[in-house]
């Protein structure tokens, strides 16, 4: 029996429900029979009439219900609204948190290959400074030492040592043994999901790699970090300067290895724009997400970009458990 695909809806705020209609209408039928969604029955099917867009919907209890492919299979979960693009912030968390809890039960069955979650304001995860990954970590008992935030497509990928932290905080979080095991983490990956052993290159921290001075974070956290990487047969690079590495020389790698969010972030939006998609590393199941927000200011204008989501749909498919 095939796997199931869980797509959680996400924040009712936001472009979800146009980039979910756009991306099933380029779905293989074999695909669509795979996907559960999560989200509020009467909510999809109200945006989707204010947009304009006749698809067919199916509320159903559980997995284990079927329905014909050409049919977007909904697991119904409560909220309270009156209008379905303004729901109240309160009600929106609830919803979200919701989701994102039955959608990680269902991960750990044996009949998911892995869930989706579309784009979510953070602020309704209830929490300072914890974006999904960080929420699906807790989940799994998984440390910040060992989950993984990957930015991927197919020519290249990044990834972020520290993720949604604010700035004057990065230092204080960087270590060995994070590093450490992040690198690890990356590079099994790419051996057990894509049958290939990594080149990864590591950036420094500060600008220049604070001219590799004995007190900076590339002297007594990187360089040593690499080292011992380097005797396990790891393919690492670095300290790479981070103000050059995305002009040309990026393409060296499968791989390139940031201190910080938007340290790699930015440049790999700005070469690849929307060809992308965050996957989660180190979960107890595959988790993948959209690598955009969810864009409120374009609700309604039906011109969001669906590409990363129907990537996601794809690449869930073709690597999930």
């Amino acid at each position: 029996m095939s796997k199931k695909i869980i797509i959680v809806f996400g924040d009712p705020n936001s472009i979800n429900s146009e980039i979910i209609f756009k991306s099933w209408k380029k779905l293989s039928f074999n695909i669509k029979k795979k996907i559960y969604l999560i989200s509020n029955f009467e909510l999809l099917k109200k945006q989707f009439k204010k947009l304009k867009y006749k698809m067919k919907l199916k509320k159903v209890k559980d997995l284990s219900e079927k329905v014909r492919g050409n049919e977007l299979k909904i697991i119904d979960i409560d909220l309270n609204f009156s209008d379905p693009f303004k729901v109240a912030e309160k009600s929106a968390s609830t919803f979200v948190i919701n989701s994102l809890n039955l959608a990680h039960k269902l991960a750990l069955t044996k009949d998911v290959c892995g869930i989706i979650n579309c784009p979510i304001n953070k602020k309704l995860l209830k929490r300072n400074n914890i974006g999904v990954t960080e929420f699906l970590a807790k989940k799994c008992k998984i440390s910040n030492e060992s989950e993984v935030m990957l930015i991927h497509n197919d020519k290249f990928s990044v990834t972020p040592i520290t993720t949604h932290i604010d700035v004057n905080n990065i230092s204080k979080r960087l270590s060995s043994s994070i590093l450490f095991k992040k690198i690890k983490t990356i590079n099994n990956w790419f051996v057990n999901k894509k049958n290939i052993k990594p080149k990864i290159g590591v950036l420094g921290l500060n600008p220049h790699n604070a001219e590799l001075k004995a007190r900076s974070e590339e002297k007594k956290i990187i360089i040593p970090t690499l080292k011992k990487l380097r005797k396990l047969n790891f393919k690492v690079d670095g300290p790479l300067v981070a103000d050059t590495i995305f002009i040309k020389d990026y393409k060296k790698y499968n791989v390139i290895v940031g201190m910080y969010h938007d340290q790699v972030l930015i440049p790999f939006k700005t070469l690849f724009k929307f060809d992308a998609i965050n996957i989660t590393l180190g979960l107890r199941y595959l988790r993948v997400s959209p690598d955009h927000g969810t864009a409120s200011n374009l609700i309604g204008r039906k011109t969001a970009n669906y590409h990363s989501l129907k990537r996601c749909i794809e690449f869930i498919n073709k690597f999930g458990k």
